[in-house]
């Protein structure tokens, strides 16, 4: 989120939008019925499904699944056509008037620079002009033919609501609607929020998705503004703390990036982290990236990386593919070019895409460990339970090791909501049985592999030897330890530069923030973006002082926000260019003549000049991107693709399948269902009495939901003689599931194109392990395929057939 729960009261309209808050969010929900009741908000909610969000919204627009950015450049392109646009904000904050350099092309569907061999872009035709001087080349006043704005206004022109309604499936008075209360936030006075969720991230061109509506915040002024910002509803308590710490397999803490076989040493690896600012006097933060990677690397290894040896940076993997995801760890697998697969807290047999694929990789390993606090499908993917996992166990060579966890319930530590706020808690439970934290069983491998390194050598130990492990017991560190560690230290005495004479932190101390950080090996942080939360002060994520001047909802004195504590990003932009906030019934900061100030932490230097430095600090320019360069697999503007299952042919380039720039591992093309054998769009989601594949164990949840089904229209169930209640078959390329019919209102027949199309939902839950009855995983369904950029399985948008049937077989 770029803002946070409590700031949704303040928002003028919620768009809710590849997401059910309602739903899969109920407490978060809250912030959605106070801005209705105490500021008059509207709600709008856009949806292949009638959903517990859209019962209570003031407008619903159905859509067909995989046609967002269809709708969403139709709603920019409203916004330019009736002059709906938050001009001073968009001319000073955005990167319109930027100049793209001669040769960029756009036609049937691919930017210029397109293999289709590689499925890729050479992406060097979308680069900017640059002076002499160093700096971007920019047009004021936006009639140069290829800035930024012009090359927009030219993309989406196509975008009308009639071709919105052909794709989409949306009537068209309800998208101009829709439109219409959207483009109303584009005055100053105003502000709008969107909400999303699974629903946008889970497709083939999930990143486009998210980045499309970012683009029409910007337009309308709603970035860094108090009831505004592009807010990721995650679908766990600890989601994103999991990404902020580096799980992702490119990644290090801190958003930090592992180098690549191209960067073999530091020198290169630095040489494409500079960061140099693209306009005069911008403070491109990233540029302090040697210090937050070399403190890093101190928390680290320790004394073990020194200058000398470019703080240890030999000890890093150097990646020969741009991710090791799930999709390609499965790829490899189902290759035989994996051995052994650590599971920890995940249930791929139920979550990972083309489940057929999943559970024949897994039987390939030749051993499989599972840390997990229950009995996983993935744990018994080889046993027979009859048609719910078809298996012979004999077959099977695969050793698995179950290592029972606690549950978090059992645990003390942080989580990390999607506000950003890391949040402490207190264990509530004493783990059963033999269950033992996910720490210990970490720490246990460690040092026994530590040890047999010690003992036998190998070659290249030395980042296993020298992995610093300085905990009081170190069979198991305490959470307040982990945390001093993700929140750093200063290993020397720390001056202040421009006063030597003024120390700012002694040796030993915690640093105050990442602010500190210093790249000459004096200082160690294990994840900057968190530094503030375990400082001198104490435990910043433990405080509970709910206080509120003003009533903003900001909680400034509650837990701890990354980064420092600020809890809207980028709200210098809640003013103008001046300082003054855009709507002073809303203020959130301000300039005072001497500094920036006000209910949040300041996302600019305090004393930086408001005139001079932009407010998107982050980025070289110090403006947001409406245009993005070489950092989109797919494209520097959002196109409409189809899904790689689409039920009808693309209208926008009628020659292209899916996303082109997706990657498609060899033999999941041949897997992919088309129309005329798989009639029927079908989705996937989640349900309020469920969690993921949690809650089947519990008989109290298993009892409000207790048996797996599909939703299909009156309609659908007419055409196909099924009834309410009854057993239905529905079945991809890939496989095929059995479920009760649940036949609603709350699905109704689109018509794209000329072209009937009917929905099948498809809920995520059941399993053959738990309380529930047992019931078949949706993965069973789903393409084997995911978000060009980031690789998210396209779980959203896929094709399948449907019949009446008898119940399944149990062994």
């Amino acid at each position: 989120m770029t803002n946070s729960w409590t700031d949704i009261k303040n928002t003028d309209l919620v768009v809710i939008m590849g997401g059910n808050a309602a739903e899969a969010h109920p407490c978060g929900f809250k912030g959605v019925t106070q801005a209705k009741e105490n500021r008059g908000a509207k709600l709008i909610v856009v949806d292949p499904r009638f959903t517990r969000s859209a019962a209570v919204a003031d407008v619903y627009a159905p859509i067909r699944q995989g046609t967002d950015i269809a709708f969403l450049l139709g709603v920019i392109n409203y916004c330019i056509q009736n002059n709906k646009v938050q001009w001073d904000y968009t001319k000073a904050y955005t990167n319109a008037s930027y100049i793209v350099k001669e040769g960029y092309g756009y036609e049937d569907g691919l930017f210029t620079g397109y293999n289709a061999e590689k499925r890729d872009y050479d992406r060097s035709s979308w680069e900017l002009e640059m002076g002499e001087d160093g700096f971007v080349k920019t047009d004021a006043t936006l009639e140069h033919p290829r800035c930024v704005w012009n090359l927009l206004k030219a993309h989406v022109k196509r975008y009308t609501p009639e071709l919105v309604e052909d794709i989409c499936g949306t009537p068209k008075a309800k998208f101009l609607k829709v439109a219409q209360l959207i483009a109303e936030t584009s005055a100053p006075d105003k502000a709008m929020t969107s909400m999303y969720a699974l629903g946008w991230t889970q497709h083939s061109k999930g990143s486009q998705n998210i980045r499309c509506m970012a683009m029409l915040q910007l337009i309308l002024g709603n970035m860094g503004v108090r009831g505004g910002g592009m807010n990721a509803l995650r679908g766990h308590s600890n989601i994103q703390g999991l990404t902020d710490i580096g799980l992702m397999s490119n990644l290090i803490p801190g958003y930090l990036t592992l180098p690549t076989e191209k960067e073999p040493d530091f020198a290169a690896y630095m040489s494409k982290r500079g960061f140099k600012p693209l306009l005069p006097n911008q403070m491109s933060y990233w540029q302090n990236y040697k210090k937050f990677f070399v403190s890093f690397q101190k928390a680290m290894f320790g004394d073990a990386a020194t200058k000398e040896n470019d703080f240890a940076f030999a000890y890093l993997p150097k990646l020969d593919v741009p991710s090791y995801d799930v999709l390609r760890a499965f790829e490899l697998m189902s290759q035989g070019k994996m051995n052994g697969y650590l599971c920890q807290g995940f249930n791929p047999l139920q979550s990972f895409p083309n489940r057929a694929k999943i559970k024949s990789a897994l039987g390939m390993l030749k051993y499989l460990v599972v840390m997990d606090p229950l009995k996983t499908e993935t744990a018994r993917f080889w046993e027979d339970h009859g048609e719910f996992n078809p298996s012979k166990p004999e077959d099977i060579k695969t050793e698995v090791f179950e290592l029972p966890t606690t549950c978090f319930a059992e645990d003390t530590g942080s989580l990390v909501n999607s506000g950003r706020w890391l949040q402490w808690h207190w264990a509530a439970a004493t783990p059963p049985g033999e269950a033992k934290s996910d720490v210990w069983i970490m720490s246990q491998i460690h040092l026994r592999l530590k040890a047999l390194y010690k003992k036998e050598g190998g070659a290249f130990p030395d980042p296993i030897l020298n992995l610093t492990w300085n905990y009081k017991d170190p069979n198991e560190a305490t959470p307040e330890e982990l945390a001093r560690e993700l929140n750093g230290s200063a290993l020397d005495t720390l001056k202040d530069p421009t006063d030597p004479s003024k120390v700012l932190v002694e040796k030993g101390k915690q640093v105050a923030g990442f602010a500190q950080l210093r790249d000459d090996g004096s200082t160690a942080c294990g994840c900057w973006i968190y530094s503030g939360c375990f400082n001198e002060a104490g435990n910043n994520m433990a405080r509970r002082d709910n206080s509120d001047p003003d009533s903003t909802g900001a909680y400034q004195k509650w837990a701890f926000s990354w980064p420092a504590n600020r809890r809207i990003l980028y709200n210098r932009a809640s003013c103008d260019v001046s300082g003054k906030p855009w709507d002073p019934k809303r203020k959130l900061i301000e300039w005072t003549g001497e500094k920036w100030a006000g209910y949040d932490v300041p996302d600019i230097a305090p004393t930086a000049k408001p005139e001079t430095v932009m407010p998107f600090i982050m980025n070289p320019e110090g403006t947001a991107r409406l245009w993005v360069r070489g950092m989109m697999k797919d494209g520097p503007f959002p196109v409409h693709y189809e899904p790689f299952e689409s039920p009808v042919v693309n209208l926008v380039a009628p020659k292209i399948r899916g996303n082109p720039a997706a990657r498609v591992f060899k033999g999941d093309m041949e897997v992919f269902g088309d129309a005329k054998e798989f009639p029927y769009a079908a989705v996937t989601y989640r349900l309020t009495e469920h969690f993921h594949y949690w809650t089947k164990h519990n008989a109290v949840n298993a009892a409000l939901q207790p048996e797996f089904f599909v939703e299909i229209s009156e309609e659908l169930a007419r055409e196909k003689g099924i009834a309410k209640g009854g057993w239905v078959r529905v079945w991809s390329k890939r496989g095929a599931v059995k479920a009760k019919a649940v036949v609603t209102k709350r699905i109704k027949p689109m018509l794209c194109n000329g072209k009937t199309v009917h929905i099948v939902g498809v809920p995520i839950h059941w399993g053959f392990m738990g309380a529930a009855k047992k019931g078949f995983g949706a993965n069973t369904l789903t393409p084997f395929v995911g978000d060009a950029n980031i690789e998210t399985p396209e779980f959203k948008a896929f094709l399948v057939d449907i019949e009446p049937t008898t119940p399944p077989a149990v062994a």
